[in-house]
């Protein structure tokens, strides 16, 4: 009788679960595993079949379908040669046709700043003097007085050149001091009570590295460059803890939206401002992050060269990253400017300004001391480096470093990043290869630059040297791809069609079609490339067995089209293969 009632009270309680256990798959994974004829390949989670998949690995470029355990790639190919690996509780996904490509890697952004930008006054893509000006109206009219109203994304260049002065917004904004960064992030407006509040005057003289831009009178007009944005920037109220969490994590939700699944953040840290705002970062923020399990992208951190030593130690106390989410990439250091600043340096000078070569951010010395070190230490280095001269100047720090601290592979040991790359002098192209550099380079700087490039350059200099990217994969050099956001919009698809037409708004032509890349070109630096770059591409990067399944649905379902006008659209977005977006 108490069997009887033992059996029967087992029925009633699997009756009850049964429901919920049959779409489990740690169920049925268990079940298997206890049968004597269980296979002996691990079952999948998930399967993503009827696709169109660009797999990034040339070992298997393109497949149908992809199967996916705890988070890893288990397998790729046809669905053929997939189905041993689902059971009851795997999750297949049928693409419909349409194309699946890597998570998207951009090599180059300022993330909690493009976090707390979208919360700021937005000023890109604004054309017109009327158009900025309202924008800065609204703020002041929805912000309590004495604070300070903050934006960016401003390009002169799409009103037609003339750069705004305090006096367009100094009548709109009476009692609120007013910080307004340009579009490249090297120049930055400020109201007339901002520059009271930093003691800007007639008399300060220019600092090191930087311009104060003054008017006929010597009166300060509003317009700081590079290094000088530091007299404005330590009056601005520091960005509290709270304020830079929510901007991780509202950066990190925009960036999934566009397909990016990992990136690499240079950080906030801008010549002139402290060294110790990145490290502050990493403690208030990432990790807070991760400890609390808040990441949902993965981000590979860059700080100050000026803090080599200290990074080092950390990386030799717990090793090369945080968890999967959190990774140590390098230093980075400033060799000039920005074009759009009239600030990077140049060979020859500025078409319409005689007088201006632009300007070395760090003294050549002083930068190349600190490469040699940081090399020493086994630290990945990255040089921002825009005009000809500045390029030159950082492939011959390069080359010098490599010979200093003798030969070896240095793919494993080190490799030496120029940061945007955008105009290049004869034969510089050959040396990238020659030194097996990386080119990270931001593909939708070609279109804000087309508007002035040719007016600050000259034609000759505009067409034979800027956003050099097929001959730089030509002679061996490694493309990654970027779009160092705030200062462009983070668009990895945009910015690969970029890269394939070479077409700015308005323009019927392709600026230099020879430079045009494909769509599998442009695809490898925004994932594969752009893995090797950061010494991640055993992890991510390519839709391999064993590496992370982190991939990107897309809108498309023809390939060919795809390859041939480049437009597509994110239609939804996995990290570790779970649905981040939408």
């Amino acid at each position: 009788m108490n069997l009887c009632a033992l059996i029967s009270a087992f029925i009633v309680l699997l009756l009850a679960i049964l429901p919920f256990t049959v779409l489990n798959t740690s169920f049925w994974s268990i079940v298997r595993s206890l049968l004597p004829f269980a296979p002996l390949s691990p079952l999948a989670d998930l399967l993503v079949k009827n696709a169109t998949i660009y797999t990034s690995d040339d070992s298997l470029l393109y497949a149908d379908s992809m199967a996916i355990r705890s988070g890893r790639i288990l397998r790729v190919g046809s669905y053929a040669n997939l189905q041993d690996l689902v059971h009851y509780g795997t999750e297949v996904i049928d693409a419909g046709g349409k194309v699946v490509v890597p998570g998207f890697i951009d090599s180059h952004v300022h993330l909690l700043l493009g976090g707390l930008q979208l919360e700021h006054v937005e000023l890109r893509g604004v054309d017109q003097k009327d158009e900025f000006v309202r924008r800065v109206k609204v703020a002041a009219m929805n912000s309590k007085p004495g604070t300070w109203i903050l934006g960016g994304g401003w390009n002169n260049d799409l009103w037609g050149g003339e750069l705004p002065l305090a006096s367009w917004i100094d009548e709109i904004t009476p009692g609120n001091p007013v910080w307004l960064m340009r579009t490249d992030g090297h120049m930055g407006l400020a109201n007339s009570l901002a520059l009271k509040h930093a003691g800007i005057t007639k008399s300060l003289d220019d600092p090191n590295g930087g311009t104060v831009i003054r008017n006929p009178a010597g009166d300060p007009s509003g317009l700081l460059i590079d290094s000088a944005m530091k007299l404005i920037l330590v009056s601005i109220p520091e960005v509290s803890v709270n304020e830079r969490r929510d901007a991780l994590l509202r950066a990190s939700r925009y960036a999934l939206t566009r397909g990016v699944t990992t990136v690499v953040d240079i950080g906030r840290y801008f010549p002139g401002m402290p060294t110790e705002i990145s490290w502050e970062d990493l403690s208030d923020v990432f990790q807070w992050a991760d400890s609390s399990g808040r990441m949902i992208i993965r981000v590979c951190l860059f700080f100050p060269i000026e803090t080599w030593s200290r990074l080092a130690d950390l990386i030799l106390k717990v090793g090369s990253s945080m968890s999967e989410w959190i990774y140590f990439g390098g230093v980075k250091a400033f060799a000039d400017g920005s074009l759009g600043s009239s600030s990077a340096l140049f060979h020859e000078p500025y078409a319409y300004d005689p007088q201006n070569y632009g300007l070395h951010i760090m003294e050549p010395k002083f930068l190349l001391n600190l490469t040699t070190e940081a090399d020493k230490s086994g630290l990945q280095v990255a040089v921002h480096a825009i005009g000809d001269k500045a390029n030159d100047l950082v492939q011959d720090i390069f080359e010098s470093v490599a010979s200093t601290n003798g030969v070896r592979d240095r793919r494993f040991r080190v490799i030496l990043v120029i940061e945007h790359a955008q105009h290049l002098a004869p034969g510089s192209t050959v040396r990238f290869g020659q030194q097996r550099l990386i080119a990270s380079v931001q593909p939708d700087h070609l279109m804000d630059d087309a508007h002035s490039v040719f007016k600050k350059l000259g034609m000759e200099r505009a067409q034979g040297g800027a956003y050099l990217f097929r001959s730089l994969q030509e002679n061996g050099a490694r493309l990654a791809f970027g779009s160092d956001w705030p200062v462009a919009d983070i668009n990895p698809l945009g910015s690969i069609r970029t890269a394939m037409k070479r077409t700015p708004d308005g323009w019927e032509e392709a600026w230099n079609p020879s430079e045009c890349l494909t769509l599998v070109d442009g695809l490898n630096a925004y994932t594969i490339s752009a893995a090797y770059a950061c010494f991640l591409d055993e992890h991510i990067g390519s839709l391999s067995p064993g590496k992370l399944a982190d991939f990107v649905i897309l809108t498309t379902d023809s390939w060919e089209e795809f390859a041939q006008e480049g437009y597509a659209s994110v239609n939804s977005t996995y990290v570790s293969g779970k649905k981040a977006y939408p």
